[in-house]
């Protein structure tokens, strides 16, 4: 796995379709949480608002979104059209998440690691 020193050198590695779908979900996921903080873990994008928030990939025949299975199980309903397993969601850049669904999960994300607080 490559290495990559930030998230936009993450992006700039990403052909150009599906770095404008992990663009604009990026975007999403700063106006959800703004005070969460931005880095590369585990190798990829990642957002931290205490512990781990979401992180997103792009993979050859797909992209994910990365949550907890807490999460994905709660919301299973609204994720029923999507390739999920445990505390992913797999999408294509052809039919990125829309921006209502992103900020829903990351709000129950957000509200889960505060009360774990």
């Amino acid at each position: 796995m490559k290495k990559f020193a930030s998230v936009s050198a993450y992006l700039k590695a990403v052909p150009p379709a599906p770095r404008a779908a992990l663009q604009r979900l990026r975007k999403t996921i700063k106006a959800a949480a703004p005070r969460a903080t931005e880095g590369i873990s585990y190798g990829i994008p990642m957002f931290k608002h205490h512990g781990m928030l979401v992180g997103y990939a792009a993979f050859k025949d797909h992209l994910s979104l990365f949550l907890s299975t807490y999460v994905t199980r709660t919301l299973k309903r609204a994720l029923a059209r999507y390739d999920t397993s445990k505390g992913t969601i797999r999408f294509t850049a052809e039919k990125p998440l829309p921006a209502t669904l992103v900020r829903k999960l990351v709000k129950a994300r957000i509200a889960q690691n505060e009360r774990k607080r």
